[in-house]
Formats: C-alpha cells, sequence, structure tokens
C-alpha cells in the first residue's frame, strides 16, 4: 500500500523510511496489523518553532517522526528550560499514550519543517480492540525498551565527567550529526544547562569538561556548531 506521506509532504521535507509499523513499539506485528496502522494513521505537516504538544496538555496522541526534527524540552518551577532530547526522522514522539499520565510532561518543538505520522489516543484504542495482538506485542516492547533504559541510565554512575559529556555528545553526534571533513558535526546549538541535563552534571561541571575537551582536541565550537573531529561516520 502507497504511504501518503511524500504527497504530504511536497518535497520539502526529507523521509525516513521508516514508517509507523515499522517503529520498535509496533515490532514483530503481523503484516495485517501494520497495514492497519498505516491506514489509520494521521499525517500532519508543521513548520519550524511550532509546538506540537506543550508541557501540561492532555497527553492525547503519539506519532512517528517521518521527516524533520524534533526538540523536548521541560521548564521547571524556576522558568530553566531544559532540552531532555532531540529526536529525528524515524523516532517516536508521544510514548505517554501508553501511560496513566494524563499531561505531557514535556513540550514539542519542531527544529526545522516536520512530518509526522500517528494516532490519536481514541484512534488507538479502536485499533487495539480491532487488533488486539497489537496490545500485546507493544507490552512486550515497552518492557525491552525499559530494559534498554535502565542500561543508560547506569551509564550516569561513570565519575568522570568529561568521559561522561563526551559520551553524550558521541551519541548526539550518531544520532544527529553530520559528517565534514573535520569529523561529525552537531549543527545545532546546545547550552551548557542542556549538557548539564543530558550529562546529570552541574553546569559548572560541564564547562570545565568542554574545555578540557577542547584542550584534548576531542571537539572543537565553531560560532553555534560542535565538532567532534575524532568522530568520522555520524
Amino acid at each position: 500500500m502507497a504511504c501518503l506521506c511524500e504527497q504530504i509532504a511536497g518535497g520539502d521535507i526529507a523521509l525516513s523510511p521508516t514508517c509507523i509499523g515499522h517503529l520498535w513499539i509496533f515490532q514483530n506485528l503481523e503484516a495485517e496489523e501494520i497495514e492497519a496502522l498505516s491506514r489509520e494513521a494521521l499525517r500532519k505537516k508543521s513548520t519550524t518553532g511550532q509546538a506540537l504538544f506543550l508541557q501540561g496538555d492532555p497527553a492525547d496522541e503519539m506519532f512517528l517522526i517521518k521527516g524533520g526534527r524534533i526538540k523536548l524540552s521541560k521548564v521547571l518551577e524556576d522558568g530553566t528550560e531544559l532540552t531532555l532530547d532531540i529526536r529525528k526522522a524515524g523516532d517516536f514522539v508521544g510514548e505517554n499514550l501508553f501511560s496513566e499520565e494524563g499531561q505531557y510532561p514535556v513540550s514539542a518543538y519542531c527544529l526545522e519543517d516536520t512530518l509526522t505520522c500517528g494516532f490519536s489516543r481514541s484512534q488507538f484504542e479502536q485499533l487495539v480492540l480491532l487488533h488486539p495482538k497489537v496490545g500485546l506485542q507493544i507490552i512486550k516492547n515497552l518492557s525491552e525498551r525499559i530494559t534498554w533504559l535502565t542500561m543508560r541510565v547506569g551509564s550516569l554512575a561513570v565519575t568522570n565527567i568529561e568521559d561522561r559529556l563526551y559520551g553524550v555528545l558521541t551519541h548526539v553526534a550518531r544520532e544527529h550529526g553530520t559528517v565534514s571533513p573535520q569529523g561529525t558535526v552537531i549543527q545545532f546549538p546546545l547550552t551548557h544547562e542542556d549538557l548539564s541535563f543530558l550529562t546529570g552534571a552541574h553546569r559548572v561541571s560541564i564547562t570545565r569538561a568542554m574545555k578540557a575537551l577542547k584542550q584534548a582536541g576531542k571537539i572543537i565550537h565553531e560560532d553555534k556548531r560542535l565538532v567532534l573531529p575524532l568522530l568520522k561516520t555520524a
């Protein structure tokens, strides 16, 4: 069955080959269930800077980022905004739909023109009723995801802040970077506050670690770009 995403994107957005039925959350479904997911999915085109949902909004949608990139951020009680994650084409957003939480704990903003493909809560509940195996497989896949997240949290036990920070930058570069003659480039700005949250370290420690990584030649800071010269493939 032909996908509608290319038609809606109109050639303006580079699309991921991943389709909604191929997401990790839907792995190992039968062709019939995958076809049903693709057939019922809602496609939405959004522009740079547009909010897909805001912190505190009802958590009633989940979607695949078919093209573009999204920043997930959270505003703390003192007004500080933290970037928690950056999702790219092929990634999944809206896991809260599977929980009892009634609101999104974060906001999602488009870093570039973006096409999403997904479901509302009511849509998805109806799909599960019609195709029970979808719900059973999601339970299994979520369990595996929890295991992966537990391993990621364990990486925070690394005591050397420089190694921890470089690990975070390497992960971001591999996921979102572009290859250049200098190395792998992170094209969008990451503030020290963002890196502080991602590494679980104090902002002052991040500043010192960034300086040490620059002196060691592991990173190059150019304007708002970060280059990892030792990382040659994204």
